[in-house]
This record gives C-alpha cells, sequence and structure tokens, in this order.
C-alpha cells in the first residue's frame, strides 16, 4: 500500500496521476494512455459498482479526505474527478 499523499501538496496534475494508478491497479486491462477524460469511467473499460468503490475509497486513503457518497457521481470521469478533488483539498 502506498503512504498517504500529503493533501495540500497535490496539484491537477498530481490528482490526476494518482487517479490513474488506482484505475491501473483496480483495473489492469485498461488502457490508461487513451483514457478520454470526458467519458465516464465505466464506458471505458470493465469498472463494475465495487471496482469504483475502490477507486474512491483509494482516493479518501491516498488523500487522506473524505467523499460523501453522494459526491461519487463527480468521479465519473477523470476530468470531473481531478475538479472535484482539487476543490476539496483547496479548502
Amino acid at each position: 500500500m502506498h503512504k498517504t499523499r500529503v493533501q495540500r501538496m497535490q496539484s491537477e496534475d498530481d490528482i490526476k496521476k494518482l487517479a490513474l494508478e488506482l484505475i491501473a491497479g483496480i483495473a489492469p486491462e485498461a488502457d490508461i494512455t487513451n483514457l478520454d477524460p470526458t467519458d465516464r469511467l465505466r464506458n471505458q473499460f470493465d469498472f463494475d459498482s465495487v471496482d469504483f468503490m475502490n477507486f474512491a475509497v483509494g482516493l479518501e486513503q491516498q488523500l487522506n479526505l473524505k467523499i460523501p457518497e453522494e459526491d461519487y457521481p463527480q468521479l465519473a470521469t477523470l476530468k470531473s474527478c481531478v475538479a472535484y478533488l482539487k476543490s476539496k483539498m483547496d479548502r
């Protein structure tokens, strides 16, 4: 398991890199090099509800923040995920 990343040090590129690392770990068959940042993650590869939950929990653990379940739809695309997490960390 990775160590928790320092929350305040995350740029959008850092968040994107972390999200892609988590996706690759959960769905190793995913072609993250050709990922469309505006398309839903579930549409691009075999990412079921358990995979999505593992993704959300991984983000929480790595960034040391709480993502309420009602905010999970904001994690649906890479672009919206990065924007959402950046806004939470800037608070």
